[in-house]
């Protein structure tokens, strides 16, 4: 497995990568509704203009691409960032390809000048974040919208 900085080619791939992830493994969490709501938002022209404004990363295995992550800065700030769009394929799932995009956003730039990462997380991989050392924001356990859990880490 590599992981790698996005590139507008892979926009149409890392697009299908999320719908399918989403359709699978987050659908049994939401509403049909919800889910391609999600996808019809992180389409390929989505996710190039998303590009310009956070670092994006994918993970290939050989050619395919498998997963995918990005970070930002939070609302324009230099000591806090938020991690987005993160996904893998639910047959890559429970193979260390999560905990490899974790640690490729750790070691980004904006994830290094932070001081709080904050990161919305969907019920179905809030575990995953937790087990990755994020917490509940001002220990908010509780869903927002019904939709996701905030969740922090401090550096």
């Amino acid at each position: 497995m590599e992981i790698r900085r996005f590139k507008q080619e892979d926009a149409v791939e890392t697009a299908q990568v999320i719908a399918e992830t989403l359709r699978r493994s987050n659908g049994k969490d939401y509403p049909q509704q919800y889910i391609e709501k999600n996808i019809s938002s992180h389409g390929a022209g989505a996710l190039i203009k998303l590009a310009k404004e956070r670092h994006m990363y994918v993970v290939c295995d050989k050619e395919r691409i498998v997963g995918t992550g990005g970070i930002a800065g939070f609302w324009g700030s230099i000591t806090e960032s938020i991690l987005l769009t993160i996904f893998v394929l639910p047959e890559y799932q429970g193979k260390g390809i999560g905990r490899q995009i974790i640690d490729a956003l750790e070691h980004d730039e904006y994830f290094l000048r932070a001081k709080r990462i904050e990161i919305p997380a969907s019920i179905t991989a809030v575990g995953f974040y937790r087990k990755m050392g994020y917490d509940y924001k001002d220990g908010n356990a509780e869903l927002e919208n019904g939709l996701l859990y905030r969740l922090e880490k401090f550096r």
